[in-house]
């Protein structure tokens, strides 16, 4: 006969083995989830448009900020992570992103919700680059699962401009 050590040794590896087959499965699964979110941010106002003593331009505004996110959540999904960012360019740099908001949903009954919110975050450009600027707004998103990769997609919203003169 085996001794009780064996017996326990067999039984801790035949367990971490199913749950590892487990986890590949759920990971795996997650690979067949074609989600189809949807979001709008819209800017209603401009709250102001300033030069900062050390030269950079500052930018206020206030969003609405609405989406439908439910379809990113699987059996699988632990959180999703979103934030929507300022991207622009500059003579410095190919692509400027300034984060403006973010949040954490924790389950798929908080995934769809409408926000009315000044930017959370400082929209501050190194130097006076932002007078009549076009920028996107752009939604991202990372999936956090239980188990398996992180998924990250983006949403792109183009067609804002900021003011000429500063107010």
């Amino acid at each position: 006969m085996h001794s009780f050590g064996h017996r326990a040794n067999a039984v801790a590896t035949f367990a971490v083995t199913i749950l590892a087959a487990m986890c590949f499965a759920a990971s795996f699964s997650d690979n067949f989830n074609t989600p189809a979110p949807t979001a709008s941010v819209k800017i209603l106002n401009i709250n102001w448009f300033q030069k900062e003593a050390n030269g950079n331009d500052e930018v206020s505004m206030t969003l609405n900020i609405s989406a439908d996110l439910s379809s990113l959540f699987t059996w699988n999904t632990k959180q999703v992570f979103v934030f929507v960012a300022a991207e622009y360019e500059t003579p410095q740099n190919a692509l400027n992103q300034v984060s403006l908001w973010d949040g954490i949903i924790p389950a798929k009954e908080h995934a769809k919700f409408l926000i009315h919110t000044t930017n959370k975050y400082r929209f501050i450009d190194q130097g006076s680059n932002l007078k009549g600027k076009e920028f996107n707004l752009t939604m991202h998103w990372h999936i956090m699962p239980k188990t398996g990769k992180m998924f990250t997609d983006k949403f792109v919203m183009t067609g804002y401009r900021l003011p000429e003169q500063y107010r």
